[in-house]
């Protein structure tokens, strides 16, 4: 998919989801959803375009608006059409290859602000410590009541480290669901 047919797929997505929930859109919000400065074909003047925006709209809750609209429409595609689903992450995929503000409409911009943590990763950070801690001193002193050498131990504390670590780690559930996913087909 190119990159203006991408746009205009999204577009239409968000101007129909719009018309449903009784939102107005006008002819400017749907123009600025188009907007790069990397893309001639689809942002023919961005400077003009960026212009006329400001004057007339105040962009934090223009995205706010969008950012709502556009998660409303792809939940709804994905409940009535699985193959606009496709087609709406195929588009995704080929903006993703440029610099384009429908990104940051979407919520996929790479600012800081869009890259934040939740504030309960704290909370998971402090609780995969204290289980850590809590399998070596459990460890520690098993050792120490049944005469054990700590060695013996190591095992069952690496086993918890991962068990924690998978527990806790997107990337480690990802990584170890692909590890059994394939040793199941074999």
């Amino acid at each position: 998919m190119e990159t203006k047919r991408a746009k205009d797929f999204l577009v239409e997505q968000a101007a129909e989801q719009a018309a449903i929930e009784s939102l107005p859109l006008g002819d400017l919000e749907r123009r600025m959803m188009y907007f790069t400065e990397s893309d001639p074909a689809s942002c023919p003047d961005p400077v003009a375009l960026n212009d006329e925006f400001e004057a007339q709209f105040d962009t934090p809750e223009y995205e706010a608006k969008m950012l709502k609209l556009l998660d409303h429409a792809y939940k709804r595609l994905r409940n009535e059409d699985p193959e606009r689903v496709r087609n709406w992450d195929e588009a995704v995929s080929e903006l993703l290859k440029g610099d384009h503000y429908i990104l940051v409409l979407l919520g996929l911009s790479g600012d800081p602000a869009s890259l934040e943590r939740p504030k309960h990763d704290f909370l998971k950070l402090i609780g995969a410590a204290l289980i850590v801690i809590a399998g070596f001193m459990s460890a520690a002193l098993a050792a120490d009541r049944f005469h054990i050498e700590f060695r013996y131990l190591a095992w069952p504390l690496v086993v918890l480290l991962i068990l924690v670590w998978t527990g806790f780690s997107r990337p480690a559930r990802l990584l170890f669901s692909g590890f059994f996913a394939r040793r199941k087909r074999r």
